[in-house]
């Protein structure tokens, strides 16, 4: 499919230091809002079940599974959002369409704060819920394509990786803001209070977030790779055909696979596992979780640096194949009521950093995978589509696999074989694409 751009090239379309580095602050923000609220939602999971899931008869394991089955609703829409923005960004520009992207996630996450309960207005209270959580899939599905974009193609020569990782360091931090607030309302708060209204607190707080994250993107410029290729054309853009765009795609999905599972489960499913099945308590496994952030946000920056010299590969396919084979071993570890506090510490921070290894460089080899014209559907897509599949429906399949079976193994498995299918697709990539200019 063509088309037409009209109007002057605008000036300045060659990336400089300053627009560089404006333009990672900017594509960094969102994706810290974004990740910092669905960490708040999987942390606060077991208030959000008795709020909204739980009519009177119904068990505490039947509200888990559906605010789980609302987490992984949101996560189907991403791949809804990432074709309907990614489509806009491709066509009118990165700029425009993550400003529209900030609004729709800004509001919507707000909102989740200020909505009555079950108690409140009834069977209402989770379709509401429910309703919000499909707006945020959506402009989810239109954040991670944008804001890679835009690092990426602003990025200075032989630093795309580094660039590109600052999007899943933005990931990191978001995760462990949210669960650095959750842990400090458990401790500020009495159990009341907290179930009570301060739950609330972290969704609101994304409203002065989201208004510094607009702020930040209404002085971002275009990217200079959009502005040359698109804007001011004269003849049709030339778009590749649209079998090589999906197999493209389907291809990127499978090498994202085992990052979007290992992270969900150890960085975002982790504390509803450990109070539900090994018995800890809220502040227990929420400092187990900042504990495997922490390893994860060690590893990304210098993952995505360390790909630019030696590629995306090779560092990659060393995430994967340390999670599927730890990923057993490292959860007994943690389960084992024998083993010291410091190495269960130190298994967790081990996992999360090896996931990191693999969300270092994938922001740049995806967009390495893709042209200009359809960068921002393209690398969306493949990651919307992996996460709804693996990620979205990490919590609901470990928790109902563990409810059935009794089996407290099953998110070591579950990581590990996301990881094992991966290293097949990651086979796959050619070792010189982080030399090669960007389509």
């Amino acid at each position: 499919m063509t088309t037409r751009a009209t109007g002057p090239v605008p000036p300045r379309v060659t990336a400089r230091p300053a627009r560089s580095r404006r333009a990672l602050v900017a594509g960094s923000v969102g994706n810290f809002i974004e990740w910092y609220e669905f960490g708040v939602y999987g942390y606060f999971a077991t208030v959000i079940a008795a709020h909204f899931f739980t009519p009177e008869g119904g068990s505490e394991v039947e509200a888990l599974v559906k605010t789980y089955a609302s987490f992984a609703l949101a996560f189907f829409f991403r791949p809804v959002g990432a074709a309907l923005f990614g489509r806009l960004g491709d066509r009118i520009g990165r700029r425009p369409t993550l400003i529209l992207v900030i609004c729709l996630m800004t509001a919507a996450t707000t909102l989740i704060g200020a909505l009555p309960t079950y108690a409140s207005i009834g069977a209402a209270a989770p379709w509401l819920l429910t309703l919000l959580r499909i707006l945020q899939g959506l402009s989810a599905g239109g954040e991670f394509g944008g804001a890679v974009s835009v690092m990426t193609e602003f990025a200075p020569p032989g630093r795309r990786g580094l660039y590109g990782a600052w999007q899943s360091f933005t990931v990191a931090l978001g995760l462990l803001a949210g669960a650095g607030a959750a842990a400090l309302l458990a401790t500020v708060l009495t159990t009341a209070q907290l179930n009570g209204w301060g739950w609330r607190v972290p969704f609101l707080l994304t409203l002065p977030l989201g208004l510094v994250a607009l702020w930040l993107r209404l002085r971002l410029d275009e990217t200079p790779a959009f502005a040359s290729a698109v804007v001011g054309r004269s003849a049709p853009v030339r778009r590749p055909p649209a079998g090589e765009t999906v197999r493209a795609v389907a291809l990127g999905a499978g090498r994202l696979m085992g990052w979007s599972a290992a992270g969900y489960t150890f960085l975002v499913v982790l504390p509803s596992y450990l109070q539900s099945t090994l018995n800890a308590t809220f502040q227990q496994a929420l400092v187990a979780t900042v504990l495997a952030n922490l390893g994860f946000a060690a590893s990304i920056l210098p993952a995505g640096a360390v790909s630019d010299r030696i590629g995306r590969r090779t560092v990659m396919l060393a995430g994967a194949l340390l999670v599927a084979v730890l990923a057993l071993p490292l959860l007994n570890l943690v389960q084992d009521p024998g083993t010291p506090t410091y190495a269960k510490g130190a298994a967790l921070f081990g996992a999360g950093a090896a996931v990191g290894l693999m969300a270092g460089p994938g922001p740049a080899m995806l967009a390495e995978m893709f042209p200009t014209t359809v960068r921002y559907t393209g690398l969306g897509l493949a990651y919307a589509l992996s996460n709804a599949v693996f990620s979205g429906c990490a919590g609901l399949i470990i928790t109902q696999a563990v409810e059935r079976t009794g089996n407290a193994d099953i998110p070591a498995y579950y990581a590990a074989a996301a990881c094992a299918v991966s290293l097949a697709a990651l086979l796959t990539l050619r070792g010189d694409d982080h030399h090669r200019a960007l389509r």
